[in-house]
């Protein structure tokens, strides 16, 4: 096994979102169904010699991990809860990374794994309720949701058609064989009730919709969706990239997956499952409170670190506003230690441009001064992020957006293949 082609899909993920719209009645009776809803906007080189990559440490239940990759590049974390939910059906659109008759398998957690705009209501480690599957389904949603949706196939959980979610909780659906068409969507859809369910902000990033009692599907952005979408692909090597929006991929063209961390799964192949972990408005220090977010990153053999926005400009939950830059990075090491423990490899990426204030500004420039030395000493990957965004003669100027474009997608998925191409083993 090429030990150093690990290191060649690690580094492609980061970022957060700003702004917030919110939507309510995402298929709510009570028309009170999404808090946190979709964000519309938010305001190269390498340190370390090559690293000996060791078998990462599988910890989740039933280490189904070993088995089932991630299949999409579209980010299914918790940030956001669906308030209440009375047999409403969500239904959402995933691009594969591989085709085929493929064996599926789903994992979930039922915990919210970062906080959101301020914190309220939705926060990393929050209380949550349970709530009730009563039916889950995949299906070939053909090319466009335009299309007709065919071959429903049934999601079952320990046999069953549904399951009783306590608080909490985290577990996998039942093994479930589909064959997916080449460059068709897979469609996810399943009939929850409950209250305070954990929910992804999806931002627009793909077709997510709801239905209340079999009405109409419409637009709702704050879906419950499964962590994983999980496929027996035989991958390689996995990566997991754990960020904020700009990882997530917010504010790109709609369901064009052109942002940096869908281009470098797709330059990375067949041998690489990419895991997209971004989250908006995510900062380091939820991802150092070390839940399930980073837990299940932890399964990964190489994992991309990609935060500082949302840090600089609000910081942890409960604090009094941005982090420092010294703080922020106590906070990277604190998510550097558990995933090197687990025995994977790290690349972590700096602070991108964002059109700051001279303050804001002032803290990005000396987080990213200390980083690559800070990586060093760690005993990890550097990504010099920041300065493929810009123009050297205006550093602070987001070139591409705060939230970097499908332009800017290729620009770092091309760099990163390249840095890390050059410590392959021939």
């Amino acid at each position: 096994m090429k030990k150093q082609k690990l290191i060649c899909a690690a580094a492609a993920s980061a970022m957060l979102l700003a702004s917030v719209t919110a939507f309510t009645g995402c298929g709510s009776k009570d028309n009170s169904s999404a808090e946190g809803a979709s964000s519309a906007a938010e305001n190269s080189s390498q340190a370390a010699a090559p690293l000996e990559k060791t078998a990462a440490v599988h910890k989740q239940n039933g280490n189904g991990f070993d088995t089932y990759q991630s299949n999409t590049y579209v980010a299914t974390g918790n940030n956001g809860i669906v308030k209440n939910a009375e047999s409403v059906t969500y239904r959402a659109y995933f691009p594969a990374e591989q085709y085929g008759e493929l064996d599926y398998r789903f994992y979930f957690s039922n915990a919210v794994d970062s906080t959101y705009n301020t914190g309220a209501p939705v926060h990393v480690g929050m209380e949550v309720s349970g709530y009730t599957i009563e039916s889950a389904r995949i299906a070939d949603g053909g090319t466009s949701p335009d299309d007709e949706i065919t071959n429903y196939t049934d999601v079952t959980f320990d046999g069953e058609a549904g399951r009783e979610v306590a608080a909490g909780d985290d577990f996998w659906s039942d093994a479930v064989k589909f064959d997916l068409p080449q460059d068709h969507y897979l469609v996810w859809e399943w009939t929850l009730t409950g209250k305070k369910i954990p929910a992804t902000n999806m931002a627009n990033l793909t077709s997510a919709t709801s239905s209340v009692e079999g009405g109409d599907f419409e637009y709702c952005d704050t879906l419950p969706l499964p962590q994983l979408i999980g496929a027996d692909r035989g991958a390689k090597y996995t990566v997991a990239a754990i960020g904020d929006s700009i990882t997530q991929g917010c504010q790109t063209d709609f369901m064009a997956y052109e942002y940096w961390a869908a281009q470098i799964s797709q330059k990375l192949g067949s041998d690489y499952a990419f895991w997209n972990c971004g989250l908006g408005w995510a900062r380091s220090s939820d991802a150092a409170a070390d839940g399930n977010w980073l837990e299940r990153t932890k399964n990964a053999d190489i994992v991309i670190v990609a935060f500082g926005t949302n840090d600089i400009i609000s910081g942890e939950y409960g604090g009094d506003g941005g982090n420092s830059a010294a703080e922020i990075e106590d906070y990277i090491k604190q998510v550097i230690a558990p995933l090197k423990a687990a025995g994977s490899s790290v690349i972590v990426f700096n602070a991108p441009p964002e059109d700051y204030g001279d303050e804001q500004e002032s803290v990005r420039t000396e987080y990213n001064a200390a980083l690559e030395q800070l990586c060093s000493d760690e005993g990890v990957y550097f990504f010099d992020f920041a300065s493929l965004l810009c123009d050297p003669e205006t550093p602070a100027a987001a070139k591409y957006g705060g939230h970097p474009n499908g332009e800017a997608g290729g620009i770092v998925s091309d760099e990163f293949i390249k840095q890390f191409s050059a410590v392959l083993d021939n």
